[in-house]
């Protein structure tokens, strides 16, 4: 089994056995000539006003410098070539090496850092865990411990919803993907999960650079991830050693009995840590943040409101995913989606090299007006009525890389709305600040946590 200190070693990226093609920047698209650092920390820091000052100053097409490795990242918007990247050979558009900085924390048996046939592999084996019949399937553990969540607020009193989110999301991951009920190994895992989610940008970098793996908030970062570690490793070991996991239904239970077709053999526990943790980073805070955001402007107005109420009330669920889905539109979670050529590419007629990266930019093909007409509005109905149209709404990515756990997160997020709306009106705080975003590791969150004050109906 692979060590915490030998995974993190070996997955930062100046480390990596694999070296990176050299670019010459000249046969790439426009970008400032800032240093390689100061675009990174404007990526990695003030995205959400760097990206739109990059399409106003370059246009539709502009490469970007960043940290680690000095990697060339040429950004795309619009859907036709969104379109073009998430179709690309998978054996040239290559997700994992895109996704590379999440290494050292996820691990390389990752799903998101996987590509060609291991990727094939990966997929196939955790599909069954994330099918519809799946999903169905964990629909009342959901709802379940939603209702018990909701049902722990106070009337009256201003509170950040963002932070009761993550506290939600987090028992549904270690109940429904882990399958930990045990209230002590759950009080294991919660402050060690909390601390995996709760860096800054700067400690996430930090990761990649094995000479700050051993300093300060690097050292203590680490220090969290080994415990970490050895919590999920005993909570396999054990699993390992029950004889009823036909008979659970929690996705860990289900990986645990899944076999690869060609050498009938299951998923080593390293590999079941990587896809654990993946899961764990990647449906927790992104799916929190989404939901805060959905209740921050369903409280901001009275008319978004009743009708999310009344849809809340009908069991219309439908109405209730497109609450989400407006969310994850207007508040971007993730900035982009990034693909890494391993051949030369062509996209949008730009002749791109091997070594450079594409991504297509999630917060400009959100809030393109042409894609989305009076994109500043937060109206729901759009996703009902046919207006938003392929590769213009990409929280999950897209292609054969769509987030393997997409119509999980959607479910868990109507579930939750549900439980939410048929028990409390939702309002903001009397003379509460607009909300902005800032970046917490890789994700955007409320600034302030989406305070809301709640009044049972």
């Amino acid at each position: 089994m692979t060590t915490t200190e030998e995974r993190m070693a070996r997955m930062a990226l100046p480390v990596a056995t694999q070296r990176r093609a050299a670019v010459d920047p000249s046969t790439l698209p426009p970008g400032p000539g800032w240093p390689t650092i100061l675009q990174s920390i404007g990526l990695l820091r003030f995205r959400h006003a760097f990206i739109p000052w990059m399409h106003r100053r370059y246009g539709d097409t502009f490469t970007i410098r960043v940290l680690p490795q000095r990697r060339y990242v040429v950004v795309f918007h619009r859907p036709e070539h969104v379109k073009e990247i998430f179709a690309g050979d998978p054996e040239v558009f290559h997700a994992g090496k895109g996704n590379a900085i999440l290494g050292p924390v996820m691990g390389e048996h990752s799903l998101l850092l996987v590509d060609s046939a291991q990727h094939k592999r990966a997929r196939k084996m955790l599909m069954p865990a994330f099918n519809a019949s799946a999903i169905r399937s964990y629909r009342s553990v959901v709802t379940g411990l939603a209702k018990a969540e909701v049902a722990s607020w106070r009337e009256g009193v201003p509170f950040a919803s963002l932070e009761r989110m993550n506290a939600l999301t987090l028992e549904v991951i270690l109940q429904v993907v882990f399958g930990v009920t045990d209230e002590r190994r759950l009080g294991e895992l919660r402050p060690l999960v909390n601390r995996t989610v709760n860096v800054s940008p700067a400690v996430f970098l930090g990761y990649n650079f094995a000479r700050l793996q051993k300093l300060g908030p690097w050292r203590r970062a680490i220090e969290n991830q080994v415990e970490l570690d050895r919590v999920i490793h005993a909570e396999i070991t054990d699993r390992r050693t029950r004889t009823d996991l036909d008979e659970r239904s929690d996705v860990l239970s289900r990986l645990l009995l899944v076999r690869d077709e060609t050498t009938g053999e299951g998923l080593a526990d390293d590999e079941l840590r990587d896809q654990l943790v993946t899961l764990l980073l990647a449906g927790h805070e992104t799916t929190a943040t989404a939901l805060s955001w959905a209740l921050h402007e369903i409280g901001k107005d009275a008319a978004v409101a009743q009708r999310a109420r009344q849809a809340a009330s009908e069991g219309d669920d439908e109405h209730l995913e497109a609450v989400l889905k407006e969310a994850m539109r207007l508040h971007p979670v993730i900035p982009m989606v990034v693909r890494h050529l391993m051949a030369p590419a062509t996209v949008a007629g730009i002749d791109l090299p091997r070594g450079a990266n594409v991504a297509a930019s999630i917060i400009l093909a959100h809030e393109s007006e042409e894609s989305h007409p009076d994109h500043l509005a937060f109206r729901p109905e759009r996703f009902l009525e046919g207006e938003v149209h392929p590769n213009t709404w990409i929280p999950f990515g897209g292609g054969v890389r769509r987030c393997i756990g997409a119509g999980f997160s959607l479910m868990e997020g109507v579930a939750v709305l549900r439980e939410v709306l048929t028990t409390y009106d939702v309002t903001l705080p009397a003379g509460e600040p607009a909300e902005r975003p800032k970046v917490r590791n890789i994700t955007s969150v409320p600034r302030r946590g989406a305070r809301i004050v709640v009044r049972r109906r």
